[in-house]
């Protein structure tokens, strides 16, 4: 029988931030340059690239953007960093749904939200950019790949479980590799309620320090982290 876990308190967002964990890495401290433009990493797991563009730093706290291909399609997009202010937490679902159907980072100011309207548009971009490159360096690399699979075996490698629809709201987990170590996990998705937010940075460092999905269920957010634990196990499953 798993133990119970207490839920840390955590206040409500008009919007579910979305998480990100690594062990002895501060993912609130940036650095920029003054180079013309922050450069993008992208990371590929079976099927899809993960890609994080640049972090831009604006009046109102720093913006970056995470967005996830198949192939040249855009299939989801997070934030990273937003700045922790009502209209901006509006503004993200709005621009997100904007990029999902234009496919492309040429899409409309959030009234009220100029700034991060304008940073988001430029990380995504920076993304999407480093997708078509890596795309590009991925077809010219296909003949030597077999050469350098010592090298692919402790390459950084990003996994997104299954999404695992719950009576709260679908549960969707990212794990990042770096060989067999499981190094960062994010919620792609999540249930939108107290509890689950609470639940969250419990069930992510439960995970990097089990180093698998046999974790405890969070008290007040079991749903939640059985949905957690099944989308993390088949990511752990997939991966290459």
């Amino acid at each position: 029988m798993k133990r119970a876990i207490p839920a840390l308190v955590l206040s409500a967002a008009a919007l579910v931030p979305v998480w990100r964990y690594a062990p002895s890495t501060d993912t609130t401290s940036t650095t920029t340059t003054a180079e013309p433009a922050p450069s993008a990493s992208a990371s590929t797991s079976s099927g899809s690239t993960v890609v994080t563009g640049p972090t831009i730093d604006t009046e109102k706290g720093p913006v970056q953007v995470q967005a996830t291909f198949q192939g040249d399609k855009i299939t989801a997009v997070k934030f990273l960093q937003q700045p922790d202010h009502p209209q901006t937490e509006a503004a993200v679902p709005v621009l997100i749904e904007e990029t999902l159907t234009a496919q492309s980072a040429d899409i409309d100011t959030v009234s009220g939200a100029t700034i991060t309207s304008d940073a988001y548009r430029e990380s995504l971009q920076a993304a999407i950019d480093e997708n078509e490159k890596a795309a590009g360096s991925s077809d010219s690399g296909s003949d030597t790949a077999s050469g350098d699979s010592g090298a692919a075996e402790n390459a950084s490698q990003a996994v997104a479980g299954p999404t695992v629809g719950t009576s709260k709201g679908d549960v969707q987990v990212q794990v990042t590799f770096e060989g067999d170590k499981i190094t960062a996990v994010e919620m792609l998705k999540q249930p939108n309620h107290p509890q689950t937010e609470a639940a969250v940075p419990v069930l992510i460092k439960e995970t990097l320090t089990a180093q698998s999905a046999d974790i405890d269920t969070v008290s007040g957010a079991t749903i939640t982290s059985d949905g957690y634990r099944e989308s993390l196990q088949a990511a752990i499953d997939a991966k290459a």
